[in-house]
């Protein structure tokens, strides 16, 4: 279900993502009205939202929410919310509707089942999900050895999000409380595209490629499963 487009450069990839993202947004509003948009933080993905914002989508009809979040308030400098808001949701993108993945209880234990009846409320299937992965083979908040992983990537528990405290590295830093997508809830995308730049995360996805221990790279969950259309977007 993987198809690669790899890049010379960064500029021609996202100038290429730009265009695929827009194209798939524009005819799910076209043929139903609305587009569900899920993406991710990190700064990988800055330049594809910052110019995707200046787009002249039809925005008020498109609803954006998160792959996963720090359970941290929205005015922390962690915050993916906070990311996307000075990123995305802004320009013409300002019109969009954004639905947010953390609650206010204490604990994302606690908040989960506040946070799924929000997921659940999005229309679906997903119109397009943006992934990116870590050097440790994470995406979303599916970070190997976290407490949670297990049933995260056990389709069977129908659930569209999970929590996750996830094992201090330096990948995660020190904010290891998580609410994350279940890998059921990432395969609710009619596509997946995972971004990834560098050629250190080059050759940590084609090990998750072949990876039968998907604990140990939960990316590859993604990747291996055979429903869903990932595009796998790459420069130096």
């Amino acid at each position: 279900m993987v198809t690669e487009y790899f890049f010379t450069d960064r500029d021609s990839l996202f100038t290429a993502l730009v265009y695929d993202c827009q194209k798939i947004l524009t005819a799910a509003i076209a043929e139903k009205q609305s587009a569900t948009f899920m993406v991710s933080g990190g700064s990988t993905p800055q330049p594809l939202y910052q110019q995707l914002a200046k787009q002249q989508l039809d925005w008020q009809k498109i609803h954006i929410a998160l792959v996963d979040e720090r359970w941290v308030d929205c005015h922390h400098a962690g915050s993916n919310e906070a990311f996307i808001a000075n990123n995305l949701m802004r320009d013409h993108a300002a019109a969009a509707q954004w639905i947010a993945m953390k609650t206010a209880e204490q604990t994302a234990a606690l908040g989960l089942a506040n946070c799924e009846q929000r997921y659940q409320e999005l229309p679906r299937p997903f119109d397009l999900t943006v992934l990116g992965m870590g050097p440790d083979g994470h995406t979303a908040s599916l970070f190997p050895g976290a407490q949670g992983l297990q049933q995260a990537l056990d389709i069977s528990h129908q659930q569209l999000c999970t929590a996750i405290e996830a094992k201090p590295s330096e990948v995660t830093g020190e904010l290891t409380e998580r609410i994350s997508l279940s890998l059921f809830g990432l395969l609710q995308s009619k596509q997946l595209h995972l971004l990834i730049t560098g050629e250190e995360k080059l050759a940590v996805y084609r090990q998750a490629l072949a990876n039968r221990d998907i604990g140990k790279t939960p990316v590859s969950a993604v990747l291996q499963q055979q429903t869903i259309p990932v595009k796998v977007y790459w420069a130096p």
